[in-house]
């Protein structure tokens, strides 16, 4: 006599979908911040996962027997959770990048703050751009791009199924290569109004020798470098869209090359 109607497919299918959705949803950004509770997090996995099993899910038969490779299928969710918030790290590795230059250009290296969501030390400015880019993500509907990436991952990489080769390796060094092109982009209009400032003060300190250009060098710089800024985030505005709308093939052809 089956109790309850007992499946034991059904409930290891199940185990496997929401071990898919929990490791990435603790490791994607926003969604796996620190500053999240762990209960909250805990919570969106059981709901994503109920929400998710009917139309996505793996069947339960693929669930290893042994022990051992039931924490090696772990251990290789826990790496695609880590390819995934590798692409989306590019894109606030570039804005901080250009955040550091900008400070560094309008002399504001002596304040340095922390990241909360990272935890690592960055400038004031940085962390300015920081936030405006989190703010411009979510409301450009990135977040909406990382959950369509989750569910790609039940089509393109079964439990499991993980393979790091050549070809992915290839793929994200090549990704990477955006962020310094990303970071010199979004800092040009501050890099160039800082240059023309500096040449201007030198050119004045070689006809008047008398007159102190550090004195006037420094606010004259920060306030240069905010009136700029007005460009820097329009700018900022079309290259994060660029880098959302650029986000859905990268993680395809990541998923792709590591199924």
């Amino acid at each position: 006599m089956n109790l309850f109607q007992f499946d034991p497919n059904v409930v290891f299918g199940f185990f496997l979908t929401l071990m898919r959705m929990s490791v990435l949803l603790f490791m994607l950004p926003f969604f796996g911040a620190t500053l999240v509770p762990n209960s909250v997090k805990g919570a969106l996995c059981i709901v994503m996962a109920l929400a998710v099993y009917p139309m996505l899910s793996f069947p339960g038969t693929l669930m290893p027997a042994n022990p051992w490779m039931i924490a090696l299928m772990f251990l290789g969710e826990v790496i695609m959770g880590l390819l995934l918030n590798i692409l989306v790290s590019f894109l606030f590795a570039a804005v901080q990048s250009a955040g550091a230059v900008m400070g560094f250009s309008m002399g504001f290296t002596l304040m340095n703050s922390i990241d909360p969501m990272t935890g690592a030390s960055e400038s004031g400015l940085g962390h300015l751009m920081n936030q405006v880019t989190t703010m411009l993500f979510l409301s450009l509907n990135g977040h909406l791009i990382l959950i369509g990436a989750l569910a790609q991952s039940f089509e393109l990489v079964p439990p499991g199924g993980l393979l790091v080769n050549a070809a992915l390796g290839e793929h994200l060094i090549s990704f990477s290569s955006q962020i310094l092109v990303m970071a010199v982009k979004i800092a040009a209009p501050i890099m160039a109004s800082i240059f023309l400032v500096d040449l201007a003060l030198a050119l004045v300190a070689r006809a008047a020798p008398q007159m102190n250009v550090l004195f006037i060098g420094f606010p004259l710089k920060i306030g240069v470098g905010f009136l700029f800024m007005t460009l820097v985030f329009a700018a900022l505005v079309i290259y994060v869209g660029q880098f959302i709308d650029e986000l859905v093939p990268m993680y395809r052809l990541v998923l792709k090359a590591s199924g």
